[in-house]
């Protein structure tokens, strides 16, 4: 593995990292924040030697986390929840989904999170994960309209889940999903929506300026780029998850990471 830091050191990492934000925000503003639901998606290429994930560079100019590496995704808007799928998530995700949702569970809340991370991937790199479907041009999610396509949550494994800690000026309860490249629909492949040597190294023209840089890069790439101490620990779990199983097929534990009582912690959804 190349991740060969120690899960306490990089709970540290986080800890520093977390406190060194909170420094700079006032009291007045640190608690009163409700965390947003948020996903993101962590895209695999795996027809190399080893796996390489898609991530690209926050714009400088943003708020939360500037000209930072992380994976695509975004807040959860209210359509989310609304739109037709061409496949359900898997059972094993939608349960881990369903139990993290306390009192407010709903299998619309659910499956607007993977929404999201599908929503988001395609407005901030253009890769549809979908699969073809007739729509109607007035379909809300004009991009997958006018490629025919429908969303397809069966593509997503449910992996992690993190909630910004309380004392930063924008919270997002996040979920990670994971998904292959090789799994996009061919007719994708082939619309010219992503490059022949599917490497995505130069941004793409139809990319949001929200991420730049947008490359496939391995684990160990990753590690060397500007990326936050939860982004680090999350790479570090999927990493070890591969090694178990390529697929993603069996079933797992989701970690959640998040602050209870001043500590940074770790527990298993």
């Amino acid at each position: 593995m190349s991740d060969r830091i120690p899960e306490d050191e990089l709970i540290a990492m986080y800890n520093a990292e977390d406190a060194a934000a909170t420094r700079r925000r006032t009291a007045a503003s640190a608690s009163a924040i409700r965390p947003k639901d948020a996903a993101s998606l962590i895209l695999i290429d795996r027809n190399g030697k080893v796996p390489r994930i898609l991530m690209g560079r926050r714009a400088r100019a943003m708020q939360f986390m500037p000209d930072v590496f992380v994976f695509p995704g975004g807040g959860t808007d209210p359509q989310d929840g609304k739109i037709t799928a061409a496949n359900n998530l898997r059972p094993q995700d939608e349960e881990k989904l369903l139990a993290g949702l306390g009192t407010r569970a709903s299998t619309q809340r659910a499956r607007a999170l993977a929404m999201t991370a599908i929503r988001e991937t395609y407005e901030e790199t253009g890769l549809l994960l979908g699969t073809p479907h007739e729509m109607a041009q007035t379909h809300p999610w004009e991009g997958f309209a006018r490629n025919q396509h429908l969303p397809d949550l069966s593509q997503l494994r449910y992996v992690a889940r993190a909630i910004t800690p309380p004392g930063h000026t924008r919270r997002y309860d996040a979920r990670f999903f994971a998904s292959f490249l090789d799994e996009l629909s061919p007719a994708v492949k082939n619309s010219g929506l992503i490059p022949a040597d599917i490497s995505l190294t130069e941004s793409p023209a139809y990319s949001e300026p929200e991420l730049s840089d947008l490359k496939f890069v391995s684990f160990e790439e990753a590690l060397n780029l500007n990326i936050a101490a939860i982004t680090r620990i999350i790479l570090r779990d999927i990493e070890k998850l591969l090694l178990e199983d390529m697929n993603l097929s069996s079933i797992y534990p989701v970690p959640l990471y998040r602050k209870r009582h001043g500590r940074h912690v770790r527990e298993v959804i």
